[in-house]
């Protein structure tokens, strides 16, 4: 017998009367007592991102994980924008952390509308992140998938000098990228929302 994981979920906050009972939301990793419904991000236009990069053109050796070197990536966003990139490779699940930089002028430069965006996801400072990363074989480093979001808006340069192709998951679709969500979500206990992921501040969490 097979039971649906929202049955559980529902079982469990309808006994609470709408929310956990302390005892379970200790168990938590994300302690979060409450479920919050979360509004549907309006309808973007994505200049970065045309039919030759969708996720719907990735070779079927990507699908069913039959070689490594096929990776899904995204954002952890912690304190005063700093954030870390994460990779995991879908086969094998190997995953790996990148930091991002702050760009020179963040905090010191006044922000303006459509303007270039000097936090630590920019698209400057993640094609440099993901450079780095071309030290690993070439069978190791086949494709990336990723979101939609503009810190991979220069995708063609990463492809230029890495040779790893870049594809884009459909809008408001993270299970197409679930290795990665669940990763990121594992990773959030140790990261909770406002921490600080600069550098520095990293070290402390080095193993």
């Amino acid at each position: 017998m097979r039971i649906y994981h929202e049955a559980i979920y529902q079982t469990l906050y309808i006994l609470g009367r709408g929310a956990l009972k302390p005892e379970l939301v200790s168990c938590l990793r994300s302690g979060r007592a409450l479920r919050v419904p979360r509004a549907r991000a309006q309808d973007k236009v994505w200049a970065h991102v045309n039919e030759d990069f969708m996720i719907s053109s990735r070779p079927a050796e990507v699908e069913d994980r039959a070689v490594s070197g096929n990776w899904e990536g995204d954002l952890v966003i912690g304190l005063n924008r700093s954030a870390i990139g994460t990779l995991v490779e879908r086969s094998t699940r190997f995953t790996m952390l990148v930091h991002l930089p702050r760009e020179k002028g963040y905090g010191l430069i006044p922000r303006t509308e459509n303007g270039r965006a000097l936090a630590g996801y920019g698209a400057v400072s993640m094609a440099n992140a993901l450079k780095k990363v071309t030290d690993l074989p070439i069978e190791l480093w086949r494709s990336l998938t990723w979101d939609r979001g503009k810190e991979l808006s220069d995708h063609a340069r990463c492809t230029i000098e890495s040779g790893v192709k870049v594809f884009f998951a459909d809008p408001h679709s993270p299970c197409q990228r679930g290795k990665n969500q669940n990763t990121n979500g594992l990773l959030r206990q140790y990261f909770p929302k406002g921490t600080d992921l600069s550098r520095g501040a990293l070290k402390k969490y080095r193993r």
